[in-house]
């Protein structure tokens, strides 16, 4: 019998007991700060001279680890480790894999308010958004453990006199997981541990800035008795080995997570068949979006309101489910704007590693604070700037929430992925042009509609494009088993991450039909 699933409890930071052992953690991953960390092939740590330098971006002079970067040489090194690894990997009984997952995830809750301070150190996360991204790592795990041991016999097809027939999965191979910065922790270790545990080895290339945290979940898999070479951790310069993994003959599929022009040169590569290549690679994607709440004339709209708010700022607004296009009904619009800015200005902006006061820390990088701030000004040729605009990177990265309102529709700030605390507001006249304002982006991943209007949400369920549509809340926030995750269009091949048919992605069925 598999247990059944349960998510991950958010931890409450209004007791003061939790906030005491999560700055008990913060003081703790402090004192780990400034360390070398290696490459890990074939279980083994590989030291190199050339380092990836992983900085505080709320404190940019605060180094977090100092972590190698991989060559060439180091990722066939990798691959030929994997490559050698499947042959027996994919022969363990797929709930000997799912154990692994199992005591991972367990090794993992005993020491969560750890993982979610390297997450405030090294990705700037607010406590609460750390906390949630560890929550998510812990609940990918346990999700697709329960899931494997689902699809391990198989599935009952039809048999006949004279004939039994099985329809069984088998794993694909070796699998390159390219993982982003954003969720460093829940994405990365979802995208890699959902392969493996249907019976994949993986090289996982995680994301520059945010190379630590992955490292730490890598410890923890071999000490949960994962065998060498089923996962090598190679971060490293995607320009030198990025595209040469992709690239290499015997990767049977590419996982990534990350933006649309990355997800596209990637998907390029792979369809090129290489030199004894013998099969057409798989690419799982999940490129981003440009997400819109719609809030009608029969809304609650202190909820509307609330829930621009939180899915426009969460994280600084650096989540591919993030809200940055507000398109309201014109009766409703300035009253709805005027509580939305009102909310925004009561916002704080700050250091998260200090105190829980901050409700936004700071952006990713300079290169994310730079095209933050460049958007900011298109939007004031676009829009009226009502709140924010403005940034600060003297100290760390952050830049302040911002507000436009009066945009066209098919302004740049509505349809450009930002990937920053910035919302852009769109009037409507009617319900229809709502929906037709929402869906007129190249995305398509996540969605909202503030209405009591059952019928403008049974319309909304046929005709709003998106992957992830949500009624009265905010569109961020999925969770894993409840809410399977991925988008339409440029927001990706729609992998439903956290999904009941995820792992088939990373498999292959097969028939076998027995004669007697």
């Amino acid at each position: 019998m598999v247990v059944p699933y349960r998510h991950e409890p958010f931890t409450d930071f209004t007791v003061e007991e939790n906030r005491k052992e999560y700055q008990e953690a913060l003081d703790y991953v402090k004192g780990q700060l400034g360390q070398e960390y290696p490459l890990i092939i074939n279980g083994e740590k590989v030291f190199t001279d050339d380092k990836t330098v992983s900085e505080n971006p709320a404190n940019k002079k605060e180094i977090v680890g100092y972590v190698s970067k991989c060559s060439q040489e180091l990722a066939e090194k990798a691959m030929q480790a994997a490559d050698e690894a499947f042959k027996t990997w994919k022969k363990w009984d797929p709930a000997a894999r799912a154990n692994i997952l199992f005591r991972a995830s367990a090794m993992i809750r005993r020491r969560k308010h750890e993982f979610s301070a390297w997450l405030t150190y090294e990705a700037g996360k607010p406590w609460k958004e750390a906390d949630a991204d560890t929550a998510e790592a812990i609940d990918f795990l346990e999700y697709y453990a329960r899931q494997m041991l689902r699809l391990k016999d198989g599935i009952e097809i039809n048999s006949r006199d004279g004939e039994f027939n099985r329809f069984n999965y088998i794993p694909l191979g070796v699998g390159v997981t390219i993982s982003p910065w954003n969720f460093a922790f829940a994405i990365m270790a979802g995208t890699t541990v959902g392969p493996m545990v249907a019976g994949n080895t993986i090289v996982l290339k995680p994301a520059k800035t945010t190379p630590v945290i992955a490292y730490k979940f890598m410890e923890v898999l071999l000490e949960a008795g994962l065998p060498k070479g089923v996962v090598n951790y190679i971060p490293g310069s995607s320009a030198e080995m990025g595209d040469y993994v992709v690239d290499h003959p015997r990767t049977r599929f590419i996982n990534f997570t990350g933006s649309k022009a990355v997800g596209l040169h990637i998907a390029e590569r792979a369809a090129k068949v290489q030199e004894g290549q013998i099969w057409m690679k798989r690419m799982i994607s999940e490129m981003g979006g440009k997400d819109t709440i719609i809030v009608d004339n029969d809304a609650d709209l202190d909820l509307a309101a609330e829930s621009i708010v939180y899915s426009a700022f969460g994280f600084s607004g650096q989540k591919c489910s993030a809200c940055s296009r507000a398109v309201i009904h014109q009766d409703v619009y300035d009253e709805v704007l005027e509580k939305v800015v009102a909310q925004t200005k009561e916002l704080t902006v700050g250091p998260t590693y200090k105190d829980n006061s901050n409700f936004m820390g700071p952006v990713n990088d300079q290169a994310a604070f730079d095209k933050v701030l460049d958007y900011v000004e298109i939007g004031k040729k676009e829009g009226k700037l009502m709140t924010g605009g403005e940034g600060d990177n003297s100290e760390g990265y952050f830049v302040q929430p911002t507000v436009f309102a009066d945009v066209d529709p098919k302004a740049r700030i509505m349809q450009e992925e930002i990937f920053g605390p910035v919302v852009a507001f769109s009037k409507a006249k009617d319900f229809d042009e709502l929906i037709e304002i929402a869906n007129n982006t190249e995305y398509g991943l996540t969605g909202a509609v503030i209405s009591n209007n059952r019928d403008h949400l049974e319309q909304a369920r046929e005709d709003f494009h998106v992957g992830n549509l949500y009624f009265n809340r905010g569109c961020t926030a999925a969770i894993v088993g409840y809410h399977p995750f991925g988008g339409f269009n440029m927001s990706g091949t729609d992998s439903k991450a956290g999904g009941p048919d995820y792992l088939l992605h990373f498999l292959q069925p097969k028939t076998v039909s027995d004669m007697y």
